[in-house]
């Protein structure tokens, strides 16, 4: 399950996606070894966002 600060980041990161940048996000998941949450997003796949469990964006 993830943190609060994942669910805030990543409708941030999925807000820009779809409605600014106009990319469709493909899978979120959350690595459980690491807690990260992951997004792989774009046309070709090619947007990979790292979420931490402190909300911080990589």
């Amino acid at each position: 399950m993830p943190t609060l600060a994942q669910l805030e980041s990543s409708y941030r990161v999925c807000y820009q996606l779809t409605y600014f940048m106009l990319q469709p996000v493909h899978l979120i998941c959350i690595d459980n070894r690491t807690r990260n949450l992951y997004i792989i997003a774009g046309n070709t796949e090619e947007l990979e966002f790292q979420i931490a469990p402190n909300g911080e964006v990589f």
